[in-house]
């Protein structure tokens, strides 16, 4: 049988150290193709590049898998990839990671890895997203790797729906101190965030974003509860932000 073939990507970069471990993990279970930004994109979201022409260069970044860096953004990854570099090739999974740092609860909304993960499963294709919570450059993945192996030979060999997202955070905690698996439902949380003001070399304002995470959620059905109570967080995830509950009481603007 034809081995899977597994697309591999990530918002740090093609050199950060979370994706060579996701590359090691995967290059077990299938064919792998790599195509990652070639600089760190953290933060960009859901970002496209539509201003300026985009650069794929194929580089020797992993022994003996196919790689390829691209001047644009997680997303842009894969738009190309799926459109260019693996046109003519059907994609069995998209894994995005291993990012360095906690991508839980409202993080999804402003994370390049998670972003990357949806693009793919917008385009029709499984996709999984990957963070541990160690934004180090150095974090140990070494006790990830058992449990993404879990999750990832789970997921091709019992096929969730075409199009399905999971968000899959780890605690940075030994091996053995890793619980298990929680499927989570998303944590009620969010940044309360402000501004550090500075003045630059010129005497120009700039403007520093900084902040503190809070989480609000006493739920013990969380990803945020997994993961302070070590278990690894997996979190099913889809693309649709309608309120649903919101459209009947909304309707009366209709005959308003």
């Amino acid at each position: 049988m034809d081995k899977p073939l597994i697309l591999v990507t990530n918002d740090d970069g093609i050199v950060a150290p979370g994706i060579r471990a996701l590359v090691e993990v995967a290059r077990s279970l299938g064919d792998v193709v790599v195509v990652a930004p070639d600089s760190p994109q953290s933060g960009k979201g859901h970002a496209i590049t539509i201003h300026e022409p985009l650069r794929l260069k194929k580089v020797a970044v992993f022994q003996g898998i196919d790689a390829w860096e691209c001047s644009g953004t997680p997303v842009d990854c894969v738009k190309l990839a799926k459109h260019v570099v693996l046109k003519d090739r059907r994609i069995d999974l998209c894994v995005s990671g291993i990012n360095h740092g906690s991508n839980a609860s409202i993080n999804i909304l402003y994370s390049g890895t998670l972003s990357a993960a949806m693009e793919a499963s917008l385009e029709g294709i499984r996709s999984i997203g990957f963070s541990l919570l160690d934004f180090s450059f150095d974090a140990d993945f070494e006790p990830a790797k058992p449990w993404i192996k879990k999750i990832m030979e789970h997921c091709l060999n019992h096929p969730f729906k075409i199009g399905d997202l999971l968000n899959v955070n780890i605690p940075k905690l030994p091996l053995s101190e890793i619980k298990g698996l929680k499927i989570c439902r998303q944590a009620n949380a969010h940044w309360v965030e402000e501004f550090v003001e500075g003045r630059d070399p010129n005497g120009q304002p700039y403007y520093w974003l900084s902040g503190k995470f809070v989480n609000e959620d006493t739920g013990e059905d969380s990803d945020m509860w997994a993961l302070e109570n070590g278990y690894i967080s997996i979190v099913p995830s889809m693309h649709d932000l309608t309120d649903y509950p919101a459209i009947e009481p909304l309707r009366l603007m209709e005959n308003a």
